[in-house]
């Protein structure tokens, strides 16, 4: 009889055996202790790839399609004015119009969906311009370090001491309305937080060996910085990226609720502005103003879900906390019943 290994390192799940790939151990799952049917995490997985198998990832990426899809359509299914008058003011939803109407009597639905267009955009353009700052300010910080080091330092601080929302309300008060206006101030006032993490994450990766590696051999500093370090740094800089998208989204919403954003747009923060302003909370309209706030908190949510799903796809610590969980839902072999033998 060939003698199988009998004890297993403690390996995560997707880790290669010490044996080498080929390796087996004596259980049927390959030495994880998994259920039949349970899938493995490759090491060679793609980020991508683990985002597409992960149900928190494919719900929340689900709401943010449907939301995308009903900014873009938005022209066709209401090629009129949203903020036409077409119905009674303040009309009870119905059949004719679904989410009823304002007190002015615009309809409530299409000023939801053209106002996902706005608002949208900004999220998606605070969050892109905001990451981007971050990541040329965190490489540069943590590159080439000393003096360089100190005065992006020391920039990044002082925007961070600097309190957020006063900062906000004196620059929107200051600066002509305009979507280009809320834009430059959540851009101004929100990158200084994405800098600082990707800073953190870029200097532990600036002392590896393969950095030291491409210095020694004449890399171009900018070669380096986008080439080396920025994709061993995906993870951490796509959760930015969906955390500035739901901070562009939320603060836009709560700028224009403030009435410091361009009213003669069509927003969901313009559309809570407008129902404080008529009363809708006041006499009870609970559609005018409910749709509106429900969509931020639902776009927030999905952002969420696949900002939670990347860091459960490369966070090494989730993944024992998984393979822990799965192995207490292993189902337990049952005993023989008594009076039965078992076959020879």
């Amino acid at each position: 009889m060939t003698t199988s290994i009998a004890t297993t390192a403690s390996t995560l799940p997707g880790e290669t055996p010490a044996g080498g790939p080929g390796a087996s151990f004596g259980t049927p799952d390959g030495g994880t202790g998994l259920p039949p049917g349970a899938s493995v995490r490759r090491p060679n997985r793609s980020l991508l790839h683990g985002l597409l198998t992960n149900k928190k990832a494919m719900t929340g990426a689900a709401i943010l399609f449907i939301f995308i899809a009903l900014a873009l359509l938005a022209p066709v299914l209401y090629p009129d004015n949203p903020s036409k008058i077409t119905g009674m003011a303040s009309q009870e939803p119905d059949a004719e119009f679904w989410l009823g109407t304002t007190a002015k009597g615009q309809d409530v639905l299409a000023l939801t969906i053209h106002g996902a267009r706005s608002s949208l955009f900004v999220g998606l353009t605070v969050g892109f311009a905001s990451t981007f700052i971050g990541i040329l300010v965190g490489l540069a910080s943590a590159y080439f370090g000393k003096f360089i080091d100190e005065a992006l330092s020391l920039t990044t601080n002082v925007f961070l001491l600097l309190p957020g929302l006063p900062l906000l309300v004196i620059l929107a008060a200051f600066l002509p309305p305009g979507l280009g206006t809320v834009i430059l101030v959540l851009v101004v006032t929100g990158w200084a937080g994405s800098a600082r993490v990707l800073r953190s994450q870029a200097l532990s990766i600036r002392s590896k060996d393969f950095v030291a590696a491409a210095v020694v051999t004449g890399e171009r500093p900018l070669r380096i910085m986008f080439r080396e370090i920025l994709p061993n740094m995906a993870s951490i800089v796509m959760g930015t990226l969906l955390a500035c998208i739901i901070y562009g989204i939320g603060a836009q919403a709560g700028l224009e609720f403030l009435g410091l954003g361009d009213v003669s747009t069509v927003s969901w923060g313009n559309n809570l502005y407008w129902a404080g302003n008529e009363g809708a909370l006041l006499t009870g309209s609970w559609w005018v103003f409910v749709p509106s706030g429900l969509c931020i908190a639902l776009v927030a949510f999905s952002l969420s879900l696949i900002n939670y799903a990347v860091d459960e796809v490369t966070n090494p610590r989730l993944r024992k906390i998984q393979l822990r969980e799965i192995r207490k839902t292993k189902p337990a072999s049952k005993p023989a019943k008594p009076g039965k033998r078992a076959s020879a």
